[in-house]
């Protein structure tokens, strides 16, 4: 325990609710979440665990659907696993794969091929054969380099996909650098500005080894101004309009909030904006989306255990969890914010300023940089950051060998493990 005499005070209130999973509850102060107590579930599965309501994926999956209709594609790099993709392609959503990798586990999982759109920036010829052979429902074509090798292996004796081209808007959103993606100087796309964009799909339409069916822009990641959204359909809805292209896809990005202060449109929102747009250019194509965040990151949560508490008088508390940037690399990446809480008082006020580290071997593993606990939090306890459902799983690592965490989706008092943890064994799985 720290004694709040000494150290900074935050006097931050209880953890806000619209931050955590829809069905979070306190039950005698303990956060149950789908109907299952957070605290048994560290016990039992171990930490750092992610904890997924998979009521609050589900519903946001339909959300998507209703708002987009068929086509909609759930961005699975956010978060994939079996389940994730099985859980996706039951409510009715295609899965957006960007590597042979997430492709090979989208098939695993039983994902139709026909209702994967396969995405990136270099697809090699191993992966174009692959998608081919399966017959994913839609190949978005990133530079004239993919043409030739599908023009190659279109000769070769592979099937004639259906196609995407990827168009690069020119609209710069407003959001951390390395997520940006509309901007003309970027590594995705044919840039409109250039001229390149309408180059590709004169030669995708004339081009025996394609079928040209429509348009995409992704113009970044993690934004909460609609208008940026909005603009870039419309660029996209004018370049489509001579041409007649019957899909238009205008990618994801929709943000979400990660720290009190903080608020993001809904998915029927932003679906209701972008149609908008198009329809406002005298463009009735079908219009599809890639979500990713905003289906599964505020579904989560991520437990930790507390193993040191570190006070250094007049500079702050350092609190050392048996996590860290191996298993949510955003903070370091990013420099992204989050908020800490106690499972076991989830309604409690937080009035103890605290850093969150990890156990990695590295200044910079920080976790949350000013995350604010109840004064009683002691060695041993379980602590908790919210909205850790995207970009943790899928962007961890086994750095200094760490393992990775395990994964449950919860629902109507039921804890299922869908990611086991890993073992020391695994480490060495691939050495020679």
């Amino acid at each position: 325990m720290v004694d709040r005499r000494r150290y900074p005070l935050a006097m931050a209130g209880p953890i806000p609710r619209f931050l955590l999973p829809d069905t979070a509850e306190a039950r005698g102060g303990r956060l149950f979440i789908g109907g299952c107590d957070t605290i048994e579930l560290a016990d039992r599965f171990g930490t750092p665990l992610f904890v997924y309501d998979e009521r609050h994926l589900r519903d946001r999956c339909r959300e998507a659907v209703s708002g987009f209709g068929e086509g909609v594609a759930y961005a699975s790099k956010a978060f994939l696993c079996t389940a994730m993709a099985r859980l996706a392609s039951e409510e009715g959503m295609w899965l957006d794969v960007a590597s042979g990798g997430e492709l090979h586990v989208a098939l695993h999982a039983g994902v139709p091929a026909g209702t994967l759109v396969f995405h990136g920036n270099n697809k090699s010829d191993d992966e174009l054969r692959l998608a081919l052979e399966v017959g994913v429902g839609r190949i978005v074509v990133d530079s004239f380099d993919e043409l030739d090798r599908l023009d190659t292996l279109h000769a070769e004796g592979y099937p004639t996909p259906n196609i995407l081209i990827r168009v690069t808007p020119g609209v710069e959103a407003h959001t951390h650098d390395f997520v940006r993606t509309g901007q003309d100087d970027t590594k995705f796309g044919f840039t409109v500005s250039t001229g390149a964009a309408d180059e590709a799909i004169d030669r995708a339409r004339t081009a025996p080894s394609v079928r040209l069916v429509g348009l995409h822009a992704h113009i970044g990641s993690q934004i909460f101004d609609l208008g940026s959204l909005a603009e870039s359909a419309r660029i996209v809805a004018r370049m489509a309009a001579p041409h007649g292209l019957p899909e238009l896809s205008i990618g994801g990005g929709l943000g979400v909030p990660y720290v009190e202060g903080e608020s993001a449109p809904s998915i029927p929102e932003w679906a209701t904006a972008v149609r908008h747009a198009c329809e406002a250019e005298g463009v009735h194509a079908r219009v599809t989306a890639e979500p990713g965040r905003s289906i599964v990151a505020a579904a989560a949560v991520t437990l930790y255990r507390v193993g040191t508490i570190k006070t250094i008088p007049g500079i702050r508390t350092y609190v050392a969890v048996d996590g860290g940037m191996s298993d949510n690399p955003r903070p370091v990446l990013y420099g992204s914010g989050y908020e800490t809480f106690l499972p076991r008082a989830v309604d409690a006020d937080r009035p103890l300023t605290v850093r969150v580290v990890g156990k990695h071997c590295e200044s910079g593993d920080v976790l949350v940089e000013k995350g604010a606990v109840p004064d009683d939090i002691a060695v041993g306890d379980v602590l908790a950051t919210p909205v850790t459902g995207a970009y943790g799983h899928s962007m961890g690592s086994n750095y200094n060998k760490v393992l990775r965490p395990a994964v449950v989706f919860c629902r109507d008092g039921d804890a299922r493990l869908v990611v086991r943890r890993e073992t020391h064994d695994d480490l060495v799985r691939c050495d020679l």
